[in-house]
């Protein structure tokens, strides 16, 4: 007979680590994005609204897929499948419309990188009787709601400051979740 207790529905360990790959495919995907933010921060508005949408659809797809590679009761993890399907539809966004304005891209950006953090922690709260260093999950959810407030908050930034904004915070979240990846693949449990 099934518990219904919160942390007896969670993928098997074995789910958790064969899906490390999909994890650090995130993570150098984001590193990669903040690096090249940071190296051409006087980009026109328009190519970063495309190299946005291009890592948004990247990081939605790779995901997409870790959701449904690390299965719970036979079921995909749906936090990370509502992360995938958000990067995508972000992605998507900028891809046809790409004459949004600056501002309403900020609103896009922060937005976004509010609910993924919502699932990124949501993720993380229940991988935290399965493995070791799930906080790294947390940590990185909690930089994203941050990030997503501050664009909200803050509409108003150039868009050289926001290429640098994106850039360092595409570099922390890259780390973090490249971290869990790590921590995944060489089996740490809890």
């Amino acid at each position: 007979m099934p518990s219904n207790t919160f942390h007896a529905a969670l993928p098997p360990l074995e789910a958790l680590r064969n899906a490390w790959g999909w994890v650090a495919l995130r993570g150098a995907f984001a590193v990669v994005f903040g690096l090249l933010a940071l190296a051409m921060p006087g980009v026109t508005l328009a190519l970063l609204v495309i190299a946005w949408g291009v890592y948004a659809f990247v990081d939605g797809v790779a995901a997409l897929v870790a959701g449904f590679r690390m299965r719970e009761n036979g079921s995909p993890l749906w936090s990370l499948v509502a992360v995938g399907l958000l990067g995508i539809g972000a992605g998507l966004v900028t891809f046809f419309w790409p004459g949004l304005t600056a501002l309403t891209l900020v609103f896009i950006i922060g937005i976004w990188a509010i609910a993924i953090g919502v699932f990124q922690i949501t993720a993380a709260v229940r991988l935290r009787k399965h493995i070791q260093g799930e906080w790294l999950h947390a940590l990185s959810g909690l930089l994203s709601i941050v990030f997503g407030l501050a664009a909200v908050l803050q509409p108003g930034v150039g868009a050289l400051a926001l290429a640098w904004v994106i850039g360092w915070f595409a570099i922390l979240f890259g780390a973090l979740l490249l971290a869990m990846a790590w921590k995944l693949r060489s089996g740490r449990t809890a």
